[in-house]
């Protein structure tokens, strides 16, 4: 069995320009948000998903498909571009206290050698960081994690997202987020995917400042995730990141969040969302050629 590594998930420039579409009930809310008449259906979101894998792949090193909507459906049309790898998403949502994703825990329904034989690469891991909440646990959690991808011979991408204590009200974000990297940043992935500083706001000397610090932090290869940012603000994100040591993105609402519930779905994509990947996977390697 062959190994695969993060170069099989990387443009030629050894950057990544990553997709994802592995959003769940977000995603959901997000046709609501735009005034799709509800209920929106899971078979409205496993289209988009399969059409954005259609569509979109062509230009990106990789693409992130969730189990629950899209992994399946994708595999069977053929919708990932030969060029573009599958990443799989094995975090199974525990929804409570009224939000869609209270806790995490390892989907034990993802096989990995079935992944393998489907053509994926790599499997993705989001793990919640609290500060109240016990760290043994996620780290347990993550060593268990990379442990099933390497077993497997793929690639182990974990998400670390911030969100408040469980308890009080004090909660300082960009604080959690190197927090989260100081516990998680040396926990034997592959690779670490983090939310953007400062959410992408403010001048590129703070932003950079902040990333710089976050990459003190995170001894494996690193990417962005979009959420949180505006889009308009992501490119610059990307390239301010990528110049404090990240090496690109996996990103999804950045791409296409702005043609959720439009009609016509295929057109707006090719025509709203392919430019934008587009640039960014340029900027990825503009940044990349600079590190030579």
């Amino acid at each position: 069995m062959n190994n695969y590594t993060i170069k099989d998930i990387t443009r030629p420039s050894g950057g990544f320009a990553m997709l994802a579409v592995d959003q769940r009930e977000a995603m959901r809310l997000m046709f609501i948000a735009a005034g799709v008449k509800a209920p929106v259906t899971d078979q409205m979101l496993t289209d988009f998903k399969v059409n954005a894998a259609k569509t979109l792949s062509p230009y990106a090193s990789a693409i992130l498909v969730d189990q629950q909507f899209c992994y399946r459906q994708v595999v069977e049309q053929n919708a990932i571009a030969k060029s573009c790898s599958m990443i799989v998403a094995v975090d199974e949502f525990i929804p409570g206290n009224g939000i869609p994703v209270d806790s995490v825990v390892i989907d034990k329904r993802v096989d990995p050698q079935a992944v393998r034989k489907d053509g994926g690469k790599a499997l993705k891991l989001l793990v919640l960081w609290r500060s109240d909440e016990d760290p043994q646990q996620r780290l347990s959690m993550v060593k268990e994690f990379n442990q099933l991808c390497h077993a497997n011979g793929l690639v182990s991408i974990i998400e670390p997202v911030v969100r408040p204590p469980r308890r009080g009200d004090q909660f300082d974000r960009e604080q959690a987020i190197i927090d989260a990297a100081k516990e998680l940043g040396d926990s034997g992935a592959d690779l670490y995917k983090v939310e953007m500083p400062l959410s992408g706001k403010g001048s590129q000397q703070e932003l950079l400042t902040a990333s710089q610090k976050l990459n003190e932090h995170i001894n494996m290869p690193w990417v962005i995730l979009s959420s949180g940012v505006d889009e308009k603000l992501f490119p610059r994100a990307v390239s301010v990141a990528m110049t404090a040591g990240a090496s690109g993105f996996l990103a999804g609402r950045a791409v296409w969040s702005s043609v959720v519930g439009l009609p016509d779905t295929e057109l707006m994509l090719r025509d709203v969302s392919v430019p934008k990947l587009q640039r960014l996977g340029e900027i990825v390697d503009e940044m990349m050629a600079r590190r030579r």
